[in-house]
């Protein structure tokens, strides 16, 4: 999906694409993990699923090198779920080690995880979420 950069971000941030977003999604590295947060939200949103991949840590359950499978569950996920909102709700900033509690609010409901980021090599990556709380609309 293409979007302009002087489009509301996708994350809900109240700033353009351009000036949130964006530059992480063209390898612009996010500087904590709550941008990486709101980046890979965004990602789903636009269907970039390269971004997801890349910014998945290798201990997530979702990690695989078969690429082509992971690629296609991710779009599909993303090109059947109208992403309707991001509210963060805790964010614990770390050296090493973040958390972010957010609420996704989706077409079908909203989606409440506490994820897990690591940063490796100077570079943030999702790890875990565990689901808190379901909300089915």
């Amino acid at each position: 999906m293409k979007l302009s950069p002087n489009t509301p971000c996708p994350c809900h941030s109240g700033k353009k694409y351009k000036q949130c977003c964006h530059p992480y999604h063209k390898g612009i590295l996010p500087s904590d993990a709550q941008k990486l947060m709101r980046s890979r939200y965004s990602a789903f949103a636009l269907n970039l699923a390269d971004y997801i991949m890349e910014t998945t840590h290798p201990n997530n359950s979702d990690y695989t090198k078969h690429k082509e499978n992971w690629e296609k569950s991710i779009l599909e996920f993303s090109q059947n779920t109208r992403f309707l909102g991001l509210k963060i709700r805790e964010y614990s900033d770390g050296e090493e080690v973040a958390y972010v509690s957010f609420e996704a609010i989706l077409d079908h409901g909203s989606l409440i995880e506490k994820s897990r980021f690591l940063k490796v090599e100077g570079k943030w990556l999702y790890e875990s979420g565990e689901f808190t709380e379901a909300d089915s609309r």
